[in-house]
Order: C-alpha cells, then sequence, then structure tokens
C-alpha cells in the first residue's frame, strides 16, 4: 500500500525515559518500578513501549488483561508481567502457559489456579489484591493471614506481593487514601509478625508517587505519568513530565463560507461573519470523541484554531478565519506542541468532560503510531 494515514500518533521515547527518570527519583533506592502498559499502553503501543523500558531497566509491567499478557510475552518481553483485571478458571492455562502472573482476589479462584500448577522447581508466584475502600475487587484485611496459612503457599504457590488500589490518590484532600495506606501497612506487619514472607507490598498509582510518599513501600504501579501527564490538583507542585504523545492531522480541504451558513450535522454551529472553514483527516472513529464538539481547538498555522460544528465519525472541521494561509496537506495538531503553544492530554479531556486517560486510551487502532527519539 502506497501513501501513509494522515492521522499520526507520534511517541517520542526520549520523554518516555525522561518521564521513568522522574518517578525513579522520587523513590528509596530499593523501591521497584512496575509500568503499567495496559490498554495498549494508555494509546501508546504497549510492545514497543515495554521494549523500551526494559532496555531501560524496568523488569516488571501491568497489564488488565490475559490478551495484553501474552502480546508482551509474544514481543518478546521477558520480565515478570502481572495481570491486574479480572480472571476466570478458563484463563488458567494461558497463566501458566506465558508465565503470567496474576492478582488474586477471589478465594475459589486461588484454589483452582493452586489445583492447576504443574510441578516445577520453585512454587509460582502470585500476589493477594486486598480492598481496603475501592469496594471493587479483594480479600477482606482480616481474610488475608488466613488465606497465607493455606496449604496452597507450603508448596504450589509463593505469595510474592500483598497489594492493594488506591481510590482517591489525585484528590486535594489526603485523609482518605491514608487510611488506605495505613490499613495496607498493617496488614504487612500482621504478615511479617506471624514469619510469612511476601516481598512485595505496593499500592502506589502514578498520583500517590507525586503526592503521598508513603505509599511507596516495596514497589510502585506508574501508569499515566510515564506517558507525561497526570491528575494531582493543581495546587500541588506541578511534576517535571513531557507528554510522550503527539496526535496529528492534515488538513483535506478549505472552504469559505458566508455569514450565516451552518456547518456539520444538525446545525450546531452558524457563521455569524465570512468564514474560512478547514476539514481536517480525523474523527470520532479514531478517538477524536464527539464531545469535543464547538469546544475543542486545534493548533494550525501557529495558531489555536476552534473546531466548530458537530465532530464527525471520520471528519472533523476548523475556523481558520484568523489563521493565514491555511492549504490541504497541512498539519494540525490536536494533542502537541507547535512552538510556544501546545494542547495537552488534560487540555482535550477538559474540553471533553473526562481524564487525560481516557483520551489517550481512546486514540483509535487505525490511528497510525509512529516512534521517534528527541524531540
Amino acid at each position: 500500500m502506497t501513501g501513509s494515514s494522515p492521522t499520526i500518533a507520534t511517541i517520542n521515547l526520549s520523554a518516555l525515559g525522561h518521564n521513568l527518570r522522574e518517578v525513579r527519583r522520587r523513590l528509596p533506592p530499593s523501591c521497584v518500578v512496575l509500568a503499567v502498559v495496559k490498554a495498549d499502553a494508555y494509546g501508546h503501543g504497549a510492545t514497543v513501549i515495554a521494549t523500551a523500558l526494559s532496555r531501560l531497566g524496568v523488569t516488571r509491567f501491568g497489564v488488565a488483561t490475559i490478551e495484553e499478557g501474552v502480546g508482551l510475552r509474544d514481543a518478546g518481553i521477558t520480565g515478570a508481567i502481572l495481570v491486574m483485571g479480572a480472571l476466570f478458571p478458563e484463563h488458567i492455562p494461558d497463566l501458566l502457559g506465558y508465565n503470567l502472573t496474576p492478582i488474586v482476589y477471589d478465594l475459589e479462584f486461588l484454589e483452582r489456579f493452586a489445583h492447576s500448577v504443574p510441578r516445577r522447581p520453585e512454587p509460582y508466584p502470585v500476589h493477594l489484591k486486598v480492598d481496603t475502600g475501592m469496594g471493587r475487587l479483594g480479600f477482606e484485611p482480616e481474610a488475608v493471614l488466613p488465606i497465607l496459612r493455606l496449604p496452597h503457599f507450603k508448596g504450589a504457590l509463593r505469595a510474592e506481593g500483598v497489594m492493594t488500589h488506591l481510590a482517591d490518590a489525585d484528590s486535594d484532600d489526603p485523609a482518605y487514601t491514608e487510611s488506605q495506606i495505613a490499613q495496607l501497612r498493617s496488614i504487612v506487619k500482621t504478615i511479617e509478625a506471624a514469619g510469612l514472607p511476601v516481598p512485595l507490598a505496593h499500592a502506589a498509582n502514578s498520583a500517590a508517587i507525586l503526592c503521598h510518599p508513603g505509599s511507596h513501600l516495596d514497589l510502585v504501579r506508574p501508569g499515566i505519568m510515564l506517558y507525561g501527564s497526570h491528575t494531582i490538583p493543581c495546587r500541588s507542585p506541578a511534576p517535571d513530565l513531557m507528554p510522550v504523545l503527539t496526535l496529528s492531522t492534515k488538513v483535506v480541504q478549505v472552504r469559505t463560507l458566508k455569514a450565516g451558513e451552518s456547518i456539520s450535522y444538525n446545525r450546531t454551529f452558524v457563521t455569524r461573519r465570512p468564514s474560512r472553514i478547514a476539514t481536517l483527516a480525523i474523527g470520532y472513529a479514531d478517538g477524536y470523541r464527539r464531545s469535543l464538539s464547538n469546544r475543542a481547538t486545534v493548533l494550525l498555522g501557529g495558531r489555536h484554531a476552534p473546531v466548530v460544528g458537530q465532530i464527525c465519525m471520520d471528519m472533523t472541521l476548523a475556523d481558520v478565519t484568523d489563521v493565514p494561509d491555511v492549504k490541504p496537506g497541512q498539519d494540525a495538531i490536536l494533542i502537541g506542541r507547535h512552538g510556544n503553544l501546545q494542547i495537552s492530554a488534560a487540555d482535550v479531556a477538559e474540553w471533553a468532560g473526562t481524564i487525560p486517560y481516557e483520551i489517550l486510551c481512546g486514540i483509535g487502532t487505525r490511528v497510525k503510531r509512529r516512534y521517534v527519539n528527541g524531540s
């Protein structure tokens, strides 16, 4: 196939390395980094991102599904891969076959998994998930010690880790997060007092790495901050992160409309003056959300150009009346920087009424990923 896609997500691996250093400099030397690369590394391309992080010394990765873990193994990732999402008995053969580490939150699954583990020189590692306040998945705190005393942990299984999921780490009010951290620390003390070794206790996501040093424990699980974004309160000091992804497309056509003409589906925008309207080769099927209609801006010709009319499945319209010399084939930046101007994933999320995670994860599969080092 000749030609290239007009819509490209450019992934800067140098920025990824910078952000990893920002994670590490906040941690004690003994604290392990587990890079979260679920959801195709938040839309950045899991296999390339995990490979790049492996070269930078990361040896542990977090995914949500068996399929994501298998994809990393097929790409040659040899480090530990923690499966953090829903697990069912039918997943056990692939867990074992691809040497994936399960996070276990259910006693019935734990027992079925233990009975399925073949004889091997070393017990199979698992991590126990404790619900300290997320209300989603996990054992009750008081159940952890009895579970660790089961015969399975003297035979087929090894409790490599105990973990929890923080529900409110990016809040202005730290109280709930601190209570969750305190619960996990109490559980760890109880385990240690019982003489049951569990080498990795972990709770910290990106927000906790930045705002709750007491959560760092033995391992941290950075996700969004590796990709150059965060959701911590504005009053907190902003971390020195570099956005890894730039989303760009091209101008397809520029049309001149009279005052009073309507644009796109449902006629939600009507020109108030003679206007020049650029059609861009991106739409909601590419992950540029329809909720951005009449709210977002794009960078064109060194200026912000407002998105006008309803975003279509494959195309978006921008008002370039005040942007001189816009022509077909010209680049438009939807997430990224042009000179001193920038549109961040957080900006797009605010316009769309959501969070940066959803914006990055939602970039569609038909958007070509291009990998570079440096600016």
